[in-house]
């Protein structure tokens, strides 16, 4: 535990300082920042040479979190969550208290409530939302497991976790769902 801890304290140090993490997730592996700072989202872009108009993963740790960041989120959605037996991220309308350049211009936000241990512990200390995308340049393919990732990316983080790094899971990335008004949109299974 103590390896998990000291992860956990170098991560907000440098989440607080508007920094960069590579870090794992309920999925794949993640490069992560502070959700609602701009510059540090801006990073994030740059690193994965990605176009901003392309958007991100936001985590929360839980539920209630989603009030704070979406403005009158539908209650049945919490219902259809769940019984998800998979993490599935949820692009919910009306964002708010979130980074501009990480809003679409439609004004939607992909959000997922992370489930893994780590993550939670992170979020709720740290107490914002932190971005999620792969561990990977924009149009690369998707690592599965820590050792994929490309030694650039890990070079252009600030702080790299060592928690979970020896793992050989072939990990995928999230369902993907759009939820209107209680029909739901599978944009990625």
């Amino acid at each position: 535990m103590e390896l998990f801890e000291n992860d956990i304290r170098h991560c907000l140090e440098v989440l607080r300082q508007g920094g960069l993490i590579l870090y794992p997730t309920d999925t794949i592996w993640g490069i992560g920042c502070d959700a609602t700072n701009e510059q540090a989202v801006e990073k994030v872009y740059q690193l994965k040479k990605r176009c901003e108009q392309k958007s991100m993963i936001v985590l929360v740790s839980e539920e209630r979190d989603i009030f704070r960041f979406v403005a009158a989120p539908d209650m049945q959605l919490f219902d259809y969550l769940e019984m998800c037996q998979k993490p599935t991220t949820v692009i919910y309308e009306n964002a708010i208290g979130l980074a501009s350049n990480l809003i679409n211009q439609d004004g939607t936000i992909a959000i997922r409530i992370c489930k893994d241990e780590f993550c939670r512990h992170l979020i709720k200390r740290f107490q914002n939302p932190i971005v999620s995308t792969s561990a990977n340049f924009s149009g690369d393919l998707t690592p599965a497991m820590f050792k994929q990732i490309n030694q650039a990316i890990i070079n252009g983080v600030d702080y790299v976790v060592q928690w979970r790094q020896t793992e050989t899971n072939e990990n995928s990335p999230s369902a993907l769902i759009k939820w209107n008004g209680g029909t739901i949109e599978v944009l990625r299974s």
